[in-house]
């Protein structure tokens, strides 16, 4: 795991513990890309858990294997359209930087999302290129 003082995995600039450590133990995301910032770091520390909880069960698929050898080293937010704490729905575009043993890249997706009952839910994304 990784101490509440550490850099977030997000890359937001604040410690883990107020960042994405709390919405990783259960707090709401206040924003959708609060959300998204921490599904790219439940990636990062490998908590397909998390990601599953995150995801709208419209679209959850029944289980999640994240590759061991994998690692996603960095987050670049591109655009965020709505997402904020008072809508029902939000965008956020992103780059997602990662590396194995053998490759590197990096991940671009455009990401939707849902606010119900007070909580985002990650619904679906279209991967640029894709």
């Amino acid at each position: 795991m990784i101490s509440d003082d550490a850099r977030c995995p997000c890359l937001s600039g604040n410690p883990y513990g107020e960042c994405c450590g709390p919405l990783h133990a259960g707090a709401p995301a206040p924003t959708a890309e609060r959300l998204m910032r921490s599904r790219f770091s439940a990636f990062a520390l490998g908590l397909p858990e998390y990601l599953l909880s995150s995801w709208h069960p419209s679209t959850r698929p029944g289980e999640l294997t994240l590759d061991p050898d994998q690692r996603w080293t960095r987050l670049d937010i591109v655009d965020t359209r709505s997402g904020g704490p008072f809508d029902s729905r939000g965008t956020v575009t992103f780059r997602a930087w990662w590396r194995s043993d053998t490759e590197r890249g990096v991940l671009e997706e455009t990401s939707e999302f849902v606010r119900e009952g007070g909580r985002w839910s990650y619904v679906d994304g279209v991967v640029a290129g894709g």
